[in-house]
This record gives structure tokens, C-alpha cells and sequence, in this order.
């Protein structure tokens, strides 16, 4: 026999225990935080933890941001705003506040995921997000660059978006391993001569960045490069996530990254 459910019946409140990572936590009422999470089960998901703030509390005192651990979850059916029991600490990650850079690349990270990553649950985010963070922790500053550029692409990547690099993106036709080609977002990727006229619009990509963005996508670290060729990445992967997964918002603290590693401006004498 089928049993209708009756007028007003609402699914029970799910409790779950979960590995997540903090990516904003601010303060709510008295005693109170709301907490944006990167979950390993529900994808990203916004919490209130009640009384977080009291001298005394269930919470761990390391609930702060870019810290990871076991979030203890009561998920509401019809509600956007859930509900944090506890959070068992497991990694504080302190070193991200020590420097701007290693502070802006994460704050990088923690956007991508917050803007991008809401529909993912299969943890392939949270994974991705944790590893790059504990990359650019431990990394000196004149690699954090680099290192946050190339787990942006992988998390675009995890996300359903990695661009083509080895075939047009177009016809599909193989493209020449050392060989300059044309980097179009439209159509996803490296395109080849004949292709790159039918579909104005892109950008030279010279084989040394090629491989660099091969290398990023595969998880393998790129050579080093100058401060022109990060600043040429970094446009070149906020065009393309503006491309692919904007919603037409400003990315603020991907733009702040940006103005902070261009060099500085003269200031015209009278």
C-alpha cells in the first residue's frame, strides 16, 4: 500500500558527521558564528554554531578560518542555513596569516570554492582545497604564486572545466607539442591556425606557458617563472572562469591578488 505523506510533513533533520574546511566564519549575534564549509559529503554547505563564542563551548577553539576537521552536521531539509553541533580540530593551518602571500592566494582558494563549488558533493572539491592549502603553507613565498595558480586549475578542473591543451578544442584536430597556438575561452581551450580565424577573440599561448598549464593540470609543479608570466596566468585563468563559471559577480579576492602582485604605478611628476 502507497502512504501519501500528510499535509505539512517535513523529512527529519539529517545529522551527519563529516571531514570539511573552514573557508569564511563571521561573527553572528552575541555568542554565535555562521561558518561557510567545504564538505567531504555535502559540498559546500552554510552553518550556525550557537554559542561558538562562549568562554565554554562544544566547538573547538581553532573553528577559525582555512582550519580543517570533522564538522558534526545537522542538515535541515528546507533550509539554507544548517546547523554545526561540533567541530573536532585537525589542522589549524596558522602559517596562511604569516605572509600576505600565502594569506591572498588562500583567501584565492576559499572564493574559487565558495563561488564555484556549491553543487559538489562528491568531495573532489574538498579534496583539492585542503591539498593546495597545505601546499601553500608550507611553501616560501616566492612559490605561493605559482603553486595557487596551478591548484586553481585543477579545482576548475574537478569542477568539469579543464581546457584543452593537446587537440583543438574546435575541430579536435592534434596540435604540435612545442608549436605557439591560440588560447580561446569560448570554445575551451587551445585552438589550431585555421580554427583561430574562425573564432576571433583569444589569446597567444607560447609553448612555455602551454606546458606550464599542462603541468599545472596534471598536478606536476611548473618551472618557475618571472613576475610578467604570473600576471599573464592570472588573467588568463580569471577570463577563463569568468568564461565558464561566472555569474556575472566581480571574483573580489581573485582582483585584489591581481592588483597586489602588479607592479607598482608611476606616479607622473608636474
Amino acid at each position: 500500500m502507497c502512504h501519501t505523506p500528510a499535509a505539512g510533513y517535513l523529512s527529519p533533520v539529517r545529522l551527519i558527521q563529516t571531514d570539511s574546511l573552514v573557508l569564511h566564519v563571521f561573527d553572528y549575534r552575541e555568542t554565535s558564528r555562521i561558518v561557510r564549509l567545504a564538505t567531504r559529503s555535502v559540498g559546500i554547505v552554510s552553518v550556525v554554531a550557537r554559542g561558538a563564542r562562549r568562554p565554554r563551548t562544544r566547538f573547538s577553539p581553532g573553528l577559525d578560518l582555512f582550519a580543517s576537521g570533522v564538522a558534526h552536521l545537522a542538515l535541515h531539509p528546507t533550509r539554507d542555513l544548517h546547523t554545526m553541533n561540533g567541530f573536532d580540530l585537525a589542522a589549524a593551518r596558522p602559517e596562511l596569516a604569516e605572509s600576505i602571500a600565502r594569506f591572498m592566494a588562500a583567501s584565492v582558494v576559499s572564493e574559487l570554492c565558495l563561488r564555484f563549488g556549491r553543487e559538489d558533493e562528491s568531495g573532489r572539491v574538498f579534496g583539492a582545497a585542503t591539498a593546495l592549502l597545505d601546499e601553500i603553507r608550507r611553501a616560501a613565498d616566492e612559490r605561493v604564486a605559482g603553486l595557487a595558480l596551478g591548484g586553481a586549475w585543477r579545482l576548475a578542473a574537478e569542477l568539469g572545466f579543464a581546457p584543452v591543451l593537446d587537440a583543438c578544442a574546435s575541430c579536435h584536430a592534434p596540435l604540435q607539442e612545442d608549436g605557439p597556438v591560440t588560447f580561446q575561452h569560448h570554445t575551451g581551450g587551445a585552438l589550431c591556425g585555421a580554427c583561430s580565424r574562425l573564432h576571433p577573440g583569444g589569446r597567444a599561448l607560447p609553448p612555455a606557458a602551454r606546458r606550464a598549464l599542462g603541468d599545472w593540470l596534471a598536478g606536476i609543479p611548473a618551472d618557475p617563472m618571472d613576475a610578467a608570466s604570473i600576471r599573464a596566468h592570472q588573467r588568463l585563468l580569471r577570463e577563463f572562469l569568468e568564461e565558464h563559471l561566472g555569474d556575472g559577480h566581480p571574483l573580489r579576492a581573485f582582483s585584489a591578488w591581481e592588483e597586489w602582485l602588479a607592479p607598482p604605478r608611476e606616479v607622473a611628476r608636474p
